[in-house]
């Protein structure tokens, strides 16, 4: 039997982007993502909130780009990758994990729901970037 690792969120930055190089040539970008839900207490009535932050980690060398270059803290983006835990140690020797959204691959996936600085809406699938036209640069003589 066949199985799936896809993980989808939609939220907003905590901070800006932070990049990093590697030894290789190849780059990493990094930053937390913040969800939310809320609902109504069915006793009490009153409004809740609950917020869950996300680690991501980009390794697609296109998505990394666009990242640190459009990506900034408060920014609503969508992302789409592969939930991966690493095990490293602190600096007593203790044993830690750290779970994360991994982006890399062809099957990654960045869209940027602010839209891009200079107007239109950017998207971001597998590392091929693209810009949108807006919407008024149609043309009007499409025949549905």
């Amino acid at each position: 039997m066949a199985s799936l690792n896809q993980v989808s969120l939609l939220g907003n930055l905590c901070a800006d982007v932070e990049t990093r190089s590697f030894q290789n040539g190849g780059s990493v970008a990094n930053f937390r993502l913040a969800t939310n839900e809320s609902w109504k207490d069915k006793n009490t009535g009153e409004r809740k909130e609950r917020v869950e932050y996300h680690s991501i980690a980009i390794f697609n060398e296109g998505l990394v780009r666009v990242a640190s270059e459009y990506l900034r803290k408060g920014s609503k983006v969508f992302v789409q990758g592969k939930l991966q835990t690493r095990k490293w140690q602190d600096q007593q020797g203790n044993d830690r994990y750290s779970t994360e959204v991994v982006l890399q691959g062809f099957d990654a996936k960045l869209v940027m729901l602010d839209g891009a600085p200079g107007g239109g809406s950017t998207s971001n699938t597998g590392g091929d970037w693209q810009q949108n036209a807006p919407a008024d640069d149609l043309d009007d003589s499409i025949p549905f």
